[in-house]
């Protein structure tokens, strides 16, 4: 895969296989020399739902499958009880590699910086056009950004059912928190509200689903 942003091919792939095995050899930014692999989405081409976050983790990074770590298992459990079945999702993130920072034999996450979101948003924008969502899920600042390619302040747009105008088909787009987010909330009904909000925001995306055009 070519180095410059600028250089990416014209023509995408034609499947997400194919996508995944280019992304693997991606190298148009430098997270890919710490990262010990490149982590794409996973779910059916067929998926009405799209859920994107931030970046792979430390699990997501060693085993190379997106959200398998503790955001992912609260995800679970979210999507369980809005009754999406996680199976009927694509779920992937903005960021295809793990960014962080060591810490003795501890990875400790980074943001990804401007540059770097801009740059992978070229996989992911190859992931919408493949799979072709009916809606998005933007989970967290960094999904909200690439997708809507612009920095967003969550608090202003989270829980509107908004259209996704850079793609070429009906796609709704539904912002709301990332899952780790709730995991770094210190008290346990703070958790607990949070959690029913998110779920909240689930739903919403997927009843609008049920109206819009396939």
């Amino acid at each position: 895969m070519p180095r410059p942003i600028e250089e990416f091919p014209e023509r995408g792939p034609a499947s997400l296989k194919s996508m995944a095995e280019w992304a693997a050899r991606c190298r148009a930014c430098d997270l890919w020399r710490d990262a010990t692999q490149t982590v794409v989405g996973e779910g059916p081409r067929s998926a009405a739902l799209m859920l994107v976050g931030e970046q792979p983790g430390d699990k997501e990074d060693l085993a190379g499958k997106p959200f398998v770590g503790p955001a992912g298992r609260l995800l679970d459990r979210a999507l369980a009880a809005a009754k999406v079945e996680r199976d009927a999702a694509y779920v992937t993130n903005a960021v295809k590699h793990f960014k962080f920072r060591p810490r003795g034999k501890r990875r400790l996450h980074q943001r990804p910086d401007v540059r770097e979101i801009e740059i992978c948003r070229w996989w992911l924008d190859q992931e919408v056009r493949l799979v072709k969502p009916a809606g998005i899920l933007a989970m967290g600042a960094t999904a909200a950004r690439s997708l809507m390619h612009k920095p967003t302040t969550i608090s202003r747009v989270r829980g509107t059912v908004l259209p996704y105008e850079y793609a070429a088909f009906p796609c709704l787009l539904l912002v709301t928190v990332h899952p780790s987010a709730l995991l770094r909330m210190p008290d346990e009904a703070g958790r607990h509200a949070a959690f029913t909000d998110f779920v909240r925001d689930i739903e919403t995306l997927w009843q609008a689903l049920e109206h819009h055009p396939a």
